[in-house]
Order: C-alpha cells, then structure tokens, then sequence
C-alpha cells in the first residue's frame, strides 16, 4: 500500500511538471493531454486516472498553489507586518517560480491571474478584519475599492517581476512591495 502511495505521488508529481515545463514552451491551448503524457513519461490512461482534463489538471495545480498560500498567511502573526508576509510570498514565488512564471507570463494567463487576485483580495480582507477596533472605520465606506486597487497592485507587481525575469531579490521585492501597502493603507487611516 505504502508503494502504491508513493508511485501515485511521483506519477501526479511528474504530470505537474510536465504540464508546467510545456507551458514555459508553448501556450496552454497548444498542450495536449499526449504532450503531457509524452513528457511526464506516462500513459495518458494514469493521466485520466488523476484528472478529468487538462484544465482539471491545471486548475488542481493552481489550487495547490492557493491553499499553500493561504496556509502560509495563516501561519503568521496577525501582527506580522507587510514586509514580513511579503518577503514570505516572495520566497515562495522564488521557490516555485517555474510555476508562477509559466503561469503569469503566458498568454492564457487570465484565469490564473483572475484566481490569483482573488486570493490577495481574500487576504486583504482578512487583515482589515483583524484591525484593532477604530483603526478600520475610514476604510469601510471604499474598502472594495482600496481592496481591488491594491491587489491589483500587487498581482501586477509580481507579474513584472517575473516577466523581467526576477530582475531584484525577493527581500528587495518584499521590501518595497511591504512599504508601498503600508503607506496606502496609513494614508486610509489618516483622518482628514
């Protein structure tokens, strides 16, 4: 049993890569499930047995990505500061970077970046939520706005840094990325 496990493991493991190394070469749309096959060094039948499609596939992948995101805003303070949880997305993205890169830079990329922007917008929330109570009420009447503004900002700061191919450490990113939503969200805070 514990065999099968592991076999299972590896051939999921070398499906992702696959489907994510030929969307470094060619646009999804170009990717077939024999493509797939071919590169993973698999049968299209073990393919089928995991995923219903390709777009199964890469929405799974994307998911993963998602929830390990998720469970690294989960895992810091609530007080953590944005450079902190920045430098934390950074190194993640650094580490996975094949992936965010296949995904961010490609043409297909609208899903990725839709779901992408959903995940900064959920974030966003839950740290104003958990604001200390007065320090949000200037923020409740354009939260939605201030929200999509900024994470716009930030998918799209992360979407230069990897079609600039990483040009700046992820402390530098992390940094800089960290002090600009600091100095929006005081400047929301700042009574007129």
């Amino acid at each position: 049993m514990v065999k099968m496990d592991r076999r299972i493991r590896k051939s999921q493991e070398a499906i992702k890569m696959a489907v994510i190394d030929l969307m470094n070469e060619k646009n999804f749309d170009q990717i077939t499930i024999q493509d797939i096959s071919d590169r993973a060094d698999v049968s299209r039948r073990t393919i089928y047995l995991h995923y219903v499609d390709k777009f199964d596939l890469l929405d799974k992948l994307i998911e993963e990505h998602i929830d390990e995101m998720r469970e690294l805003c989960d895992s810091t303070d609530d007080d953590a500061d944005y450079i902190d949880a920045g430098l934390l997305w950074f190194d993640y993205f650094e580490r996975h970077s094949l992936f965010f890169s296949a995904l961010l830079a490609s043409k297909g990329s609208a899903f990725f970046r839709n779901r992408f922007l959903e995940f900064f917008l959920q974030e966003l929330e839950k740290k104003e939520n958990n604001m200390p109570e007065g320090n949000n009420q200037g923020l409740t009447d354009g939260a939605d706005v201030d929200d999509q503004f900024l994470g716009a900002a930030i998918v799209g700061v992360v979407e230069w840094w990897f079609k600039n191919g990483k040009p700046l450490p992820p402390s530098f990113m992390a940094q800089r990325l960290g002090s600009l939503l600091r100095r929006n969200l005081e400047a929301d805070l700042t009574p007129a």
